[in-house]
């Protein structure tokens, strides 16, 4: 396979991206922290802000109208920061538990892991997961062959996504520049809009991550149309966040690291810029 000739690295999201088919291991956690303080929330409000920072994720939540109606139902008052620390407290020892059993790699991801070191491409990656959520997962996915040189966690830097603080450091560390050289791939609109902000191209992930939510095995026996649906909303709520590409998952991330080089060989830049522009 012939070495990419304008980009230099891919950094990568994790859960929903490279493991954890669905992004389940987080979601379930969020469910039960919540309910650990006497408020039921829905699947659907768990994963509203995921790929942020996990304590601006569990804020988002607890603020909304609704879990904040039932927060003061239960507890008397509007959910506090001491609150949203204790929910934090509660929810991480779960999430390192959770990530255990959703450690797999989703289908696709070793093959093209192996294109992309083919190509002589550099590998990072950024994570709205905490330190010690990280260090269960990562010996677990460099066990089975996803060990990437740079790894930066939710709390590492003073703001998680979307700010551009965790890719700016990964391309520091990694050594490459400019900006346009590096692609950021990621499941959720927080995770795309912080390679949007570093001023890299981003890639989104409709199918195996948190949009869609499905195991492999649900997703498989889905109608065609069900699949489309689903892939059609994660493709507008990732390209309302600026997603430069949306693919189904990580095995076609090879032939979309080729488009984006086409692209770059007659002067595009990320957000469909032009040089000079």
């Amino acid at each position: 396979m012939t070495e990419a000739r304008h980009l230099k690295a891919v950094i990568f999201d994790w859960a929903g991206t490279v493991v954890d088919h669905g992004s389940r291991a987080p979601m379930g956690a969020f469910v039960r922290a919540f309910a650990e303080f006497g408020v039921a929330i829905s699947i659907a409000e768990a994963r509203g802000p995921m790929g942020m920072a996990k304590r601006d994720h569990i804020r988002l939540v607890a603020t909304a109208p609704r879990v904040a109606a039932a927060w003061q139902a239960t507890h008397g008052q509007p959910p506090t920061e001491p609150d949203i620390d204790a929910i934090l407290a509660v929810f991480e020892p779960m999430n390192v538990a959770s990530v255990r059993d959703h450690a797999d790699f989703i289908p696709g991801a070793l093959a093209s892991l192996a294109a992309l070191r083919a190509q002589g491409l550099r590998i990072g990656s950024t994570t709205g997961y905490t330190r010690p959520i990280m260090d269960v997962l990562i010996p677990i996915a460099a066990a089975g062959g996803f060990e990437p040189e740079i790894v930066v966690c939710a709390g590492d830097l003073p703001a998680g996504r979307p700010s551009p603080l965790m890719m700016w450091y990964a391309m520091a560390r990694l050594g490459v520049w400019p900006a346009e050289s590096v692609v950021k791939m990621d499941d959720t609109p927080p995770g795309i809009a912080e390679g949007v902000a570093a001023g890299t191209w981003t890639i989104g992930v409709a199918l195996t991550g948190n949009i869609a939510g499905l195991g492999a095995d649900e997703l498989a026996v889905l109608a065609p149309a069900e699949r489309d649906a689903l892939r059609q909303r994660a493709a507008r709520e990732l390209g309302e966040a600026g997603a430069d590409l949306v693919i189904d998952g990580i095995a076609d991330l090879p032939a979309a690291l080729v488009t984006i080089e086409a692209r770059l060989a007659h002067g595009e830049r990320p957000g469909g810029q032009r040089r000079g522009v």
